[in-house]
């Protein structure tokens, strides 16, 4: 957010003022036009008039689009007034999405809300940062979809009316509610998953760079994107598939879904498989300085949503390992 420094403070009336000048309903105001474009690093003018050109009749929430930048204005101190702006009572459609775009283009988001988010295009897009983890998302026919963190999911505002197809890059777990009228479509860039109704975990880009499906409940069909590779997974199979290859295998990690549970169970596992359950679990990223401490096997108590902290002292407990930690990085070396 570093354009932020660069934008002055508005007003509500002067955001008002702002979104009357660009929608051509009120005479232009040469230094307040230049104020809003002197701090502007997204191209404001050009998004400005393809938004112009836009003709849609559909009707448009401008007001929860409000309430969902108006927080983001007082914390970054774009907005001067604690009270909320009161978009609904502009005078056009056009003039009160106006406002909401211009805060968005001032706080350099608008580019993506606008050709992905659905305010202004027929896509409705939902970013999980690479600290949130389980963000739900409610689809329209009742399905659930339950997102891993550095995860994108998108789906078209007419979902379900034509078709369920929806777009995932990342990783994600779904519910879906049955229609054997209308299949659920997964678009996973190198990959299609084909489901009516049920349960099951898709990766999008694993090790292998193959796009992997994990099934709960239910039958899913996944194919490449040229159909000559296709697989059919039952209950407990894990299946890949990449434009030349495709496998399926019984599932054998019992923390294969920890990502969405935050429960970790270990056996008798190696701490290399450890590290990596940690990783797209908690986030954490350990690293071994010694040779051999990879090799230790770890047979533990169930780790449950523990603090990072808790879960680093318990390996170097049980290996009689000293960490330090730099950034976010633990690293692990023997006594």
């Amino acid at each position: 957010m570093k354009e932020m420094k660069k934008i002055e403070r508005f007003t509500d009336k002067e955001w008002e003022e702002l979104a009357s000048i660009l929608s051509d309903e009120k005479g232009e105001q040469k230094d307040l036009l230049d104020r809003f474009m002197a701090g502007d690093t997204n191209n404001s003018g050009k998004t400005w008039k393809d938004l112009k050109n836009m003709n849609s009749q559909e009707k448009i929430d401008v007001d929860k689009a409000w309430n969902n930048v108006h927080s983001r204005l007082i914390e970054n101190g774009l907005k001067t007034s604690e009270s909320p702006v009161r978009i609904s009572f502009m005078r056009t459609t056009f003039m009160r999405v106006a406002a909401v775009a211009l805060i968005l283009l001032s706080l350099g988001t608008a580019a993506v809300y606008m050709s992905n988010s659905g305010l202004f295009s027929k896509k409705i897009t939902v970013i999980a940062g690479n600290n949130q983890k389980n963000i739900e998302v409610s689809l329209p026919d009742g399905s659930k979809v339950y997102m891993n963190r550095n995860s994108e999911f998108s789906y078209r505002k007419n979902f379900g009316k034509r078709g369920r197809g929806v777009k995932l890059t990342g990783e994600a777990f779904f519910e879906i509610s049955p229609d054997a009228t209308k299949p659920f479509i997964i678009d996973a860039d190198k990959a299609k998953v084909r489901v009516v109704g049920t349960s099951f975990n898709v990766i999008t880009n694993n090790r292998e760079s193959a796009v992997e499906v994990y099934v709960k409940t239910g039958i899913v069909q996944v194919s490449d994107n040229t159909g000559t590779q296709s697989i059919q997974l039952d209950p407990g199979f894990v299946g890949s598939v990449t434009s030349k290859t495709s496998a399926k295998t019984v599932n054998s990690n019992p923390n294969y879904l920890s990502w969405k549970t935050g429960l970790l169970v270990y056996n008798g596992q190696k701490l290399d498989v450890v590290f990596n359950d940690l990783k797209r679990v908690y986030n954490m990223d350990i690293v071994a300085d010694a040779s051999g401490i990879l090799e230790n096997t770890w047979t533990t108590d169930p780790i449950d949503n523990q603090p990072q902290e808790t879960i680093i002292l318990m390996i170097c407990t049980s290996f009689n390992l000293d960490y330090t930690k730099d950034g976010n990085v633990y690293h692990l070396t023997k006594k």
